[in-house]
């Protein structure tokens, strides 16, 4: 009888343990030797953006090379350690994924505490007086390059010489995508009104639909014909304002053209400046599956094709060939180092 009774505290504890970090890991595809692990950055899967993302990656490395994954939805401050910690503990999950820059701290102490298997952090926060494990792989996108192009596509076709920005959490690396922004429409017109406004100085607000609601229908009212936002699931306010407000707004991470849908089919999504997360998580699961993971800062931009922007037969009726080609003409004078976008 006690040794029952023991069993049921230990089982308790497991649960318990699992509840603190908001959930257990959900499980995707058959039980293999080799799988990954996802947790997911705040807002979690459904964002229908950097997290989707990330969670699209996971999908496609089980598609095309069979590796089931598991993910655990995100939690705050010691909750995101003790998630990556637990997929670590698992002997068939070799490669774990950060989904965010907020990951930094605890996936750097994770991977120094279990060196045979491997990590990836999406948007690292980079801190060249701290060395990077081996057996992490830190990627950082050049969020300013890709930002730059759709603040001179903005510029161009706004009509009203006013456009607005609205950033998730305040923050160095929002304020790359404001600053890229910012910088290419003052860059293709200079007498452009740039509005900016956050939803937050922490985490929350990059899940506050309501602030980001808010904050565009005042830039809309302020003049504003155009709003990018980079802001997470608080973007989905966004696309609720500029629908009701029927002004165009410039998406995020994914293509993000169906959350600008109006009721006659159309879309209010201008474009997206988009990150390519899937890609880049779906080529470390392979590398680390292959023996070919490298571990260390990886930083890519519009030459690496780590960001780009969204022109399909969807858009392209909102984009005038001659801005289509100034555009063009700016990716490569980026490329080539003539135009810094920060």
């Amino acid at each position: 009888m006690p040794a029952r009774l023991t069993r049921l505290k230990l089982a308790a504890a497991i649960f318990l343990c699992l509840a603190a970090i908001g959930c257990a890991p959900k499980e995707e595809g058959q039980k293999a030797a080799f799988k990954s692990g996802l947790v997911f950055d705040i807002g979690g899967r459904g964002d229908k953006s950097f997290n989707d993302a990330a969670f699209r990656g996971v999908e496609m490395a089980k598609e095309r090379y069979g590796v089931g994954f598991e993910y655990i939805e995100p939690g705050e401050g010691a909750d995101r350690e003790a998630a990556l910690r637990q997929l670590s503990s698992q002997s068939d999950v070799q490669i774990i994924i950060g989904a965010g820059f907020i990951f930094t701290d605890d996936i750097t102490a994770v991977a120094k505490e279990f060196p045979n298997k491997k990590y990836v952090c999406i948007d690292y926060s980079v801190d060249p007086t701290k060395p990077i494990p081996d057996n992490l792989a830190a990627i950082t996108f050049r969020e300013e390059e890709g930002s730059f192009l759709v603040g001179a596509l903005a510029a161009m076709v706004s009509k009203t010489g006013t456009i607005g920005f609205v950033g998730g959490m305040d923050s160095p690396l929002i304020r790359k995508f404001q600053k890229g922004y910012e910088n290419g429409a003052k860059y293709a017109r200079p007498d452009i009104k740039v509005l900016v406004g956050y939803a937050g100085l922490t985490g929350e607000g990059f899940k506050n639909p309501a602030k980001g609601k808010e904050l565009a229908l005042s830039q809309y009212d302020k003049g504003a014909d155009i709003i990018y936002h980079a802001s997470g699931i608080t973007g989905l306010g966004v696309f609720e304002a500029a629908r009701e407000k029927m002004r165009y707004v410039i998406g995020v991470d994914m293509n993000q053209e169906n959350e600008g849908r109006t009721p006659d089919g159309k879309t209010l999504t201008l474009t997206s400046m988009v990150k390519i997360v899937d890609e880049i998580v779906l080529n470390e699961i392979a590398a680390a599956k292959n023996g070919t993971f490298k571990g260390g800062h990886k930083s890519l931009g519009l030459a690496e094709k780590g960001v780009d922007y969204v022109y399909n037969d969807v858009n392209r009726s909102l984009i005038p060939d001659s801005v289509r080609a100034r555009v063009e003409a700016l990716r490569e004078k980026i490329i080539k180092g003539e135009i810094k976008p920060m």
